[in-house]
């Protein structure tokens, strides 16, 4: 008899990244992979650092549903909420065909909401603020999106894994290699729990020694810079912007504002699918 096969969608979280293995990466999903059943598991990794929901829809979930998986991980958005062209309405359209296309095929979906990333980067809170507005509202939606597909879903946005160094690489940004374990346990005790996985639970304990400092800064000073720039050239104006009139707020005393639109921005996009999915039903039923 053959294992589950397993596929995972999603960016360089799900691709590994802070997890470095050999010549590449490892991640949580793969550690994931091997305590999902005692046969050998068919693991597939689609997941592409810098992905955003637009290249999960697109690229991704054409070759997932090929691999016609029986477990399939959908892990997305912090990257849409880097990016100066950041549409709530838009993330929520593309996961919620993402999660139906795998529902439909009948395989298990995991998915998970994640911590802001202003946070985790210790960024000043004019700056952090929006971010972690933006992560909100993308975590709004993958809850409401993850219990409409009966997704098995983890809370990861918050608790005490958010704030031990010891779970983050040097970027601040990805999890380090007890990051990914932490990850991949917490999954694996959701899915033992619905007799899904039914392997070895993942060992919590890192297999390899802690980056040295001068490692974490070489890193830094090499890809870490790349991502810097690129992230930099692409969200530096709008963040500006968006510091600029999250001050304006604070010294208004109206910041509350900015929370009550976004929350409204959220409840639209969430409305127009469960209008989109009543008159396609309705079709259906024509």
């Amino acid at each position: 008899m053959r294992g589950p096969r397993f596929v995972a969608l999603g960016d360089s979280l799900t691709e590994g990244v802070g997890d470095p293995v050999g010549e590449g990466w490892r991640g949580w999903a793969a550690l994931l992979a091997d305590g999902l059943s005692h046969e050998d598991v068919d693991f597939t990794n689609l997941a592409v650092s810098g992905a955003q929901t637009r290249d999960v829809l697109e690229r991704q979930l054409p070759a997932g549903l090929a691999l016609r998986p029986d477990v399939v991980s959908v892990v997305v958005g912090v990257n849409d909420t880097l990016r100066c062209t950041f549409d709530i309405h838009a993330v929520a359209a593309r996961l919620d065909r993402v999660y139906a296309a795998f529902r439909a095929q009948g395989a298990v979906l995991l998915t998970a909401c994640l911590p802001d990333p202003g946070t985790m980067l210790g960024l000043p809170g004019a700056l952090a603020r929006p971010l972690a507005r933006r992560q909100r509202a993308v975590n709004t939606v993958v809850h409401a999106l993850s219990e409409r597909y009966g997704a098995v879903h983890l809370h990861a946005a918050e608790g005490s894994w958010t704030t031990e160094r010891a779970m983050w690489s040097s970027d601040r940004l990805h999890p380090s290699e007890r990051g990914h374990r932490q990850l991949a346990v917490r999954f694996h005790e959701v899915l033992a729990e619905r007799g899904i996985a039914t392997g070895a639970a993942p060992s919590a304990e890192p297999e390899f020694p802690v980056p040295t400092r001068s490692a974490s800064l070489w890193w830094l000073a090499t890809a870490g810079t790349g991502w810097v720039v690129r992230r930099c050239t692409d969200l530096l104006p709008q963040l500006v912007t968006l510091a600029v009139d999250e001050m304006r707020h604070r010294a208004r005393g109206t910041s509350g504002r900015l929370d009550l639109r976004a929350a409204h921005a959220v409840s639209t996009a969430l409305a127009a699918l469960s209008v989109a999915s009543v008159g396609e039903q309705q079709a259906e039923a024509a």
